[in-house]
């Protein structure tokens, strides 16, 4: 008959310590405050610790735990602390020092203070390998399912908001979802061609480099989850040395033990691979397998969203790069500043422009605009309409005929947008500023003594639109008037859309104006500076909308005082009015300091004037001014294309004389077409400069 082992002697009744060392109970105590944690010798044994391994804090625990078990004990903790509860009770599984697996029942009792703040945990952990039926376990494994299924709701929802592969590998390299997925690492490789490009790792120091390419026929996990769209499952070291020894000398040196790689499919293709990597040892239950089957699922579509959000971009931004200028010219007398922001919503295309045409004689035009949308057919539409309105103003077209012409032309393409712009031409020589308006709001002028004002422009209808049956009183049956004024030398005009203007969040509409005046105001005098600072009100990314901005700084010193241009209108049946311009044109020219040419400049100036009178049926416009070579320059327009020639005229001829004239008086003439009519001009050069 076998001995029986004789028990231990204990006294009657037995003593707390002694009851609980009996049935493998052992104690802690935790100060929150402090972060200290003190183990009896009964809790260090259930753990398989010893005393001098135990950190004296909860970290400790760890070396017995696995991350994904210290994460969900730790959430177990802090939600009973959040609650205001006094209890809390949680199974959590352990390894032992040889590795083997075990359970221990953690309980705590939560101390709170007078005002309900936790200061201390005195609890209960104890080895719950022999509970009946294990109902811990079976609790707890009911807990890691939902846990993981909770952990694949939560980061598919996460990356439904993603709209870049930047932004869904954010996500899977964020150490909160390593920790409860339970992996220590995480690398997604997207398909190249025949080859796997890594483009993510998360957990700095556990990422695995298995070379940045790396070919789809290559003997690593990878690769072979994206040939045989089946997820490959890697339960020990061993296995990674004996069926990937290229990838082994990477795995060797990291205290990684297993690792899952998981095909991205979508469309009935691989798209891409996602390898977790784990410290636990063991093969994937079947709920595991099927848990992360699922995340590689959801992963798969978040990633071809992004992809093919990616390439829409990529598509559209090089359509719009390719619909603006794609270099600025350099005019005299000027300095010219462009940018263009594009918005953080949308397909982050839109269709803001802008651009600069040189017109020859000293004269520069500037533009921009703005078509309805942020999308490719609103980027096509606004190089159409650039490139039209360019075009017609190149022609010599005024500037309300060009902008009438380009709202017929937009209306023409049958589309619903419409779109607004301001165009500006500029006479660099005297100053004279021209601009017209279509829906778009005003512009703003910078004086050169760094005051700053609005410039209220007589406006149309948004280009599209068709015009108005009658012109108003005293404007342009274009239906887009001109207003003029002078830029003087150190001025800088101001042209842009509203995306810079707009606030969406403010109360007041015209906040986003007078933040823009303040910042042309007190910003710096050079225009690229001026730029970057008044871009800088919406920031590099772009605000909801798209932005387009244009800056023009009239250089040069001022004029003498009375040295603007002068514009007069040419009415048949006036009689005054020729006289008047005579008299004007003397004026003028005695003011630039020319007074020994008067005569021959109004003379010159009188016989041109006279063919648009006498030649034509509709009048016409008389422009004098100084140009930047130091020349009096007179332009007659008129509606008539039929071009004057000079001829001969007899003895007794009362007409043909004219261009003989001019011809003899003047330095150089010419002609230019202006649109639907022309310009016949002449320059005389001064003899100092004014």
């Amino acid at each position: 008959m076998a001995e029986r082992r004789a028990s231990p002697e204990v006294r009657w009744p037995a003593q707390p310590d002694m009851s609980l060392a009996l049935n493998h109970m052992g104690t802690f105590d935790w100060d929150l405050d402090s972060g200290r944690m003190h183990l009896d010798s009964t809790a260090l044994e259930v753990l398989d610790l010893d005393p001098e391994e135990f950190s004296g804090t909860p970290a400790g625990l760890r070396s017995r735990m696995g991350p994904s078990e210290a994460a969900r004990l730790d959430a177990r903790v802090a939600q009973a602390l959040k609650d205001g509860r006094s209890h809390y009770g949680a199974y959590v599984r352990s390894r032992r020092r040889d590795g083997s697996p075990a359970w221990t029942h953690i309980q705590g009792h939560i101390l709170r203070d007078a005002d309900g703040r936790p200061y201390r945990v005195i609890g209960i952990l104890r080895d719950a390998a022999h509970d009946p039926g294990e109902p811990g376990a079976g609790g707890e494994r009911a807990e890691g399912r939902r846990r993981m299924t909770g952990v694949v709701e939560r980061t598919t929802a996460i990356l439904a908001h993603a709209r870049t592969v930047n932004d869904v590998t954010d996500v899977l390299k964020d150490p909160e979802a390593l920790s409860h997925l339970g992996a220590v690492s995480v690398m997604l490789g997207i398909v190249d061609g025949g080859r796997i490009h890594l483009v993510a790792e998360g957990q700095l120091g556990s990422y695995v480099p298995e070379i940045e390419y790396t070919r789809i026929d290559a003997r690593f996990p990878m690769s072979e989850a994206v040939r045989s769209l089946q997820p490959v499952f890697l339960a020990s070291r061993e296995e990674f040395q004996h069926r990937y020894p290229e990838l082994w000398p990477y795995i060797e040196p990291l205290a990684v033990r297993s690792g899952v790689y998981l095909p991205l499919i979508a469309q009935g293709r691989a798209i891409g691979a996602l390898g977790l990597l784990y410290r636990r040892d063991g093969d994937f239950t079947a709920e595991e397998r099927n848990v992360l089957v699922a995340l590689g699922s959801g992963i798969a579509q978040s990633l071809q969203r992004a992809m093919l959000f990616e390439q829409e971009h990529d598509l559209a931004e090089g359509l719009q790069r390719a619909m603006l200028p794609r270099r600025i010219p350099q005019v005299p007398g000027s300095r010219i500043a462009v940018r263009y922001r594009a918005a953080r919503m949308g397909r982050e295309i839109g269709g803001d422009w802008y651009d600069v045409v040189p017109l020859g004689d000293g004269r520069i035009g500037v533009m921009v605009g703005d078509v309805e949308g942020h999308d490719t057919d609103a980027a096509a539409i606004m190089g159409q309409l650039r490139i039209v309105l360019r075009a017609y103003v190149s022609e010599g077209h005024t500037p309300d005929t060009a902008m009438a012409r380009a709202s017929a032309f937009l209306r023409d393409l049958a589309t619903d947008r419409l779109a607004t712009c301001t165009y500006a031409e500029l006479d660099l020589g005297t100053g004279l500023l021209r601009l017209v308006r279509a829906g778009h709001h005003d512009p703003v002028v910078r004086r050169g003594d760094g005051t700053a004002h609005p410039v209220q422009v007589a406006g149309g209808l948004p280009l599209g639109l068709a015009p108005r049956e009658t012109a108003p009183a005293g404007r342009s049956g274009s239906g887009y008037p001109v207003t003029s004024l002078e830029l003087h030398p150190g001025d800088t005009l101001v042209l842009c859309t509203d995306g810079l203007l707009a606030r969406p969040y403010a109360e007041d509409p015209d906040a986003g104006m007078r933040e823009l005046m303040d910042a042309v105001s007190s910003g710096p005098a050079d225009v690229e500076e001026l730029a970057d600072a008044l871009c800088d009100l919406i920031g590099d990314a772009g605000g909801g909308d798209d932005m387009a901005l244009l800056l023009l700084r009239r250089r040069g010193t001022p004029g003498p005082r009375g040295g603007g241009p002068l514009r007069l209108r040419l009415t048949p049946g006036d009689p005054e009015g020729p006289a008047m311009a005579r008299h004007l044109i003397r004026a003028a020219v005695a003011a630039w300091g020319a007074q020994e040419l008067a005569d021959a400049v109004e003379l010159a100036a009188d016989e041109l004037m006279a063919n648009v009178l006498v030649h034509t049926d509709g009048g016409g416009h008389v422009n004098v001014r100084l140009t930047a070579a130091g020349r009096i320059r007179v332009d007659v327009e008129d509606t008539s294309s039929a071009l004057p020639r000079r001829r001969e005229a007899g003895d007794w001829a009362v007409s043909g004389r004219g261009l003989l004239l001019v011809d003899r008086l003047a330095a150089e003439w010419g002609v230019e077409p202006r649109g639907g009519g022309k310009s016949v001009w002449c320059e005389f050069a001064l003899p100092s400069p004014p």
